[in-house]
């Protein structure tokens, strides 16, 4: 697990060493909103995350709690944006699944996508990537890491000053981390503060 948290924390330091070259060297862009209120060419955003697991998955969890900071980096006219994301959740399990009791559910989701704005502030995102299991052996998994897909809705609010809100509803699907097991799906509300570099 610590290993796992390392390469955590080395990816987040390489993300915002990227994002703080990449606005170094983008100087002809504002950091807040355009007068015809686009969106920053970088928006670097950190938030809260709630989940609701779906099918087999919810007759284990409960619900999840978690966090995740996401970057956006403009590759189109400021409509069209790749993002990367990196996260924590934690799925809290049932007292008693057929009289057992069961470990809650550590992941650290890994995934880059798009995110497209096709009227003003209002956005479709997918995104993919993997799904480390921080604590693989606590929970009789027969992975560490699995596929991650993430198709998100959502609405970017403007506060001033170059700050936002982010809010955003998922659908967030991983592959199995068990041999013969099944595939975890769940809903997810993310509620962000977000800022341009």
């Amino acid at each position: 697990m610590k290993k796992t948290i390392k390469t955590g924390m080395l990816g987040l330091a390489l993300l915002t060493g990227v994002a703080f070259t990449t606005q170094a060297q983008t100087t002809d862009h504002p950091s807040s909103n355009d007068k015809d209120g686009r969106c920053p060419a970088i928006l670097l955003s950190v938030g809260p995350e709630a989940n609701l697991p779906l099918g087999d998955f919810k007759d284990v969890y409960d619900w999840s709690i978690g966090g995740s900071v996401q970057g956006d980096f403009a590759i189109l006219k400021r409509d069209l944006y790749a993002t990367v994301n990196a996260g924590y959740a934690n799925f809290f399990a049932k007292d008693d699944v057929m009289g057992i009791s069961p470990n809650d559910l550590q992941i650290i989701p890994v995934k880059a996508g798009l995110k497209y704005y096709p009227v003003s502030n209002f956005y479709v995102q997918a995104q993919a990537g993997a799904a480390f299991l921080a604590n693989k052996s606590d929970v009789g998994a027969d992975k560490s890491a699995v596929f991650a897909y993430t198709p998100q809705v959502g609405y970017l609010f403007h506060l001033g000053n170059g700050s936002h809100l982010d809010a955003g509803i998922k659908f967030e699907g991983y592959s199995k981390f068990a041999d013969g097991g099944k595939s975890n799906n769940f809903l997810g509300l993310r509620v962000a503060y977000a800022f341009g570099l």
